[in-house]
């Protein structure tokens, strides 16, 4: 009994504990630039996943093609005593239907295609019309079948949905909704849904008018929040959901900041550089001497190093904010940011994008695209080979097992992103990342 008090005493106070708790030792050698191109014969092999012409091997692209295939046999098996009436793409059939689109964009197999366009019609046919965001209410499933429907000719259907999801912008705009700004069930997250639809369909699908309006709401709320806590001069945009001021992509600043920075958003300038800019260095401000973010403003643990809570979700907010302000400063803390990661993000909650391993791999795999240094492609590369090993490390399982952001179906659409991850950095110029 008393070793079992002193053990729990001791893990409360010890950091490395609380670490030890949330995630696994990372096993994997760091990148070593010298040792790529070394021939050394040293017991660690640095340059494995790569080539001797310093790209992914064709035999790890092999493995993760095998593995797709294993997995997704496991999880359509599994999908069988799912939720028949979770919808969502957070959660539900929409999520399995985007993770077949995703495979359809990489392997063009039409019959990925059809399995999208299956599952969404099973989403559509149990739309509640309480939620309007893309990951949790009917802007998802609406988004998505629009999408579906437009490449496989479907027009008709493809407008329909475009239609449906268009009337939602009533409760969203509603000068008497108590709908909250964040990603996952907020106003930010029917902006995704709009973006989503133009950049899959077309620039102008969804007016700009319409775009605008939404954006102004998340804008004039922001600004009134700040007003109410006086902090118009430190953080003129400042949003909260369930009375607690988030910071993180799901529930968050970093994801409303990041869906404002959107080029198809269109934000005026000014905006950007008198409310979205001063707002997001206010959230820099807050970082723990880690490189890791808190989940509140009012909450001083350095815990969580998850997309939706912590480093992994707030580094897709920096690179943007470099994109778009061209600061060096952002890109050297989502540098930062990575490192948290790398030593923190192999976590014992799971595989998933919310708060599991392939999320936070997506890290690794957004700073490669924006600066094509083979660091980073090395270490999305390694997430995913933890990813390989799916189920043998003991992890949590999660309430949906087989889900897009909580489940394997995310690890899925991970290693597809990760079966050609050198393709997708061929428009961005390379950009450096200067070393502190």
């Amino acid at each position: 009994m008393g070793d079992t008090v002193s053990r729990r005493l001791k893990l409360i106070s010890s950091p490395e504990a609380e670490m030890e708790e949330r995630c696994f030792q990372n096993p994997f050698p760091d990148w070593d630039q010298g040792a790529l191109t070394s021939n050394s014969g040293a017991d660690v092999d640095y340059r494995d996943p790569f080539d001797a012409e310093g790209k992914v091997s064709a035999s790890f692209h092999k493995k993760v093609q095998n593995k797709i295939k294993d997995l997704l046999q496991q999880m359509e098996e599994g999908l069988k005593t799912a939720d028949p009436h979770d919808f969502s793409a957070y959660t539900g059939w929409t999520g399995i239907a985007l993770l077949y689109v995703q495979l359809h964009r990489v392997t063009q197999e039409a019959s990925h295609l059809q399995r999208a366009l299956d599952y969404v019609k099973r989403s559509m046919r149990i739309l509640n019309g309480r939620k309007v965001t893309f990951l949790c209410g009917d802007a998802g499933p609406l988004a998505v079948g629009a999408v579906v429907h437009h490449k496989l000719n479907n027009t008709a259907d493809s407008k329909d949905c475009l239609s449906r999801l268009l009337q939602l912008q009533r409760s969203v705009l509603s000068p008497d909704s108590e709908m909250p700004d964040e990603l996952l069930y907020g106003r930010a997250g029917y902006l995704y849904a709009l973006l989503y639809i133009n950049k899959e369909i077309g620039a102008d699908t969804v007016d700009e008018a319409t775009i605008t309006k939404v954006v102004t709401a998340i804008v004039e709320s922001g600004k009134n929040m700040s007003a109410e806590q006086k902090k118009t001069d430190r953080c003129p945009l400042l949003y909260e959901w369930h009375k607690k001021q988030y910071i993180g992509a799901a529930h968050g600043m970093a994801g409303i900041y990041y869906m404002l920075m959107q080029p198809g958003a269109k934000v005026h300038p000014d905006i950007l550089s008198e409310l979205v800019r001063p707002s997001i260095d206010y959230i820099r401000h807050k970082r723990f001497r880690s490189g890791n973010f808190p989940s509140s403003l009012s909450n001083e643990s350095d815990r969580l190093v998850h997309w939706c809570h912590g480093a992994p979700g707030v580094i897709h907010m920096l690179i943007m904010a470099h994109k778009v302000f061209k600061e060096e400063k952002y890109l050297k803390e989502a540098a930062e940011c990575a490192e948290v990661i790398w030593q923190r993000g192999l976590l014992r909650k799971g595989y998933g994008v919310c708060h599991g391993t392939a999320g936070n791999g997506y890290a690794f795999l957004s700073l490669y695209k924006l600066t094509q240094d083979k660091k980073y492609l090395y270490r999305a590369c390694k997430f995913s080979e933890w990813c390989l090993d799916y189920g043998t490390h003991g992890c949590r399982i999660p309430d949906r097992p087989y889900s897009l952001f909580e489940g394997m179906a995310g690890a899925i659409h991970y290693l597809s992103e990760m079966a050609n991850p050198e393709a997708s950095v061929k428009k961005y110029p390379k950009v450096q990342v200067k070393r502190c």
